[in-house]
């Protein structure tokens, strides 16, 4: 007598949706170069600053070499990585009264983006904190061992970053504005000034017609 066909098979669901999203969690750091070039400038003008004395005796060359370095790092930080691993971004602007504006934008994020970047957040914040207290250090030993022709970089070192440290930390606690609605405002405003001069020129076609007829 013939046994019945034992069906050991199961159904599996397959959600399809996902895969995206487990994609993004796996890869841990989705901007490599940008977390790269977030740490190189900070920590070369640090090791440089350090060990400059043993490769170079000219202090000039020393003092423009880091002084190139914070400033790259200045304008990377705030202008590229801030937005790419954080989603936070500010700058000033100057609106058409002449008044200076501070802007500090927070990029909305999903959930599931905003865990696979935890790992660049952290790279982040890590590297914008701790390198403003190593120059406050190099600052006190600069005064304590009376080595002043360094005093002028050192408070340059501490200005550049703690000002990107401020304005993100202003991002992240007190930002109000997202980058989308920052967007939107300034596309109403140009379609404003574009419909605004079409009712200009309509208006002088209309006084030239009533010219011409007179």
């Amino acid at each position: 007598m013939k046994q019945p066909l034992v069906d050991d098979t199961e159904d599996v669901s397959l959600d399809f949706g996902n895969e995206e999203e487990l994609a993004l969690r796996k890869a841990k750091i989705r901007h490599p170069l940008a977390t790269f070039f977030h740490l190189f400038f900070r920590v070369s003008a640090i090791v440089t600053y350090l060990l400059c004395d043993w490769f170079s005796k000219s202090f000039v060359a020393c003092f423009v070499t880091i002084l190139l370095l914070l400033s790259f790092d200045f304008w990377s930080v705030k202008n590229v990585t801030g937005r790419l691993l954080v989603g936070l971004r500010w700058w000033n602007q100057i609106d058409e009264d002449g008044k200076s504006h501070w802007v500090f934008e927070a990029k909305k994020v999903s959930t599931s983006i905003a865990a696979s970047t935890e790992v660049e957040a952290r790279i982040f914040w890590l590297g914008l904190i701790i390198c403003p207290v190593i120059w406050t250090v190099f600052f006190f030993s600069t005064l304590f061992s009376l080595k002043l022709k360094w005093l002028a970089l050192v408070i340059a070192g501490i200005s550049l970053q703690a000002a990107n440290l401020y304005g993100y930390i202003h991002c992240k606690l007190g930002g109000k504005k997202s980058i989308s609605k920052v967007t939107s405002r300034f596309l109403s405003q140009q379609m404003f000034q574009r419909e605004r001069q079409e009712e200009i020129e309509g208006m002088d076609v209309l006084k030239d017609m009533e010219i011409h007829n007179h």
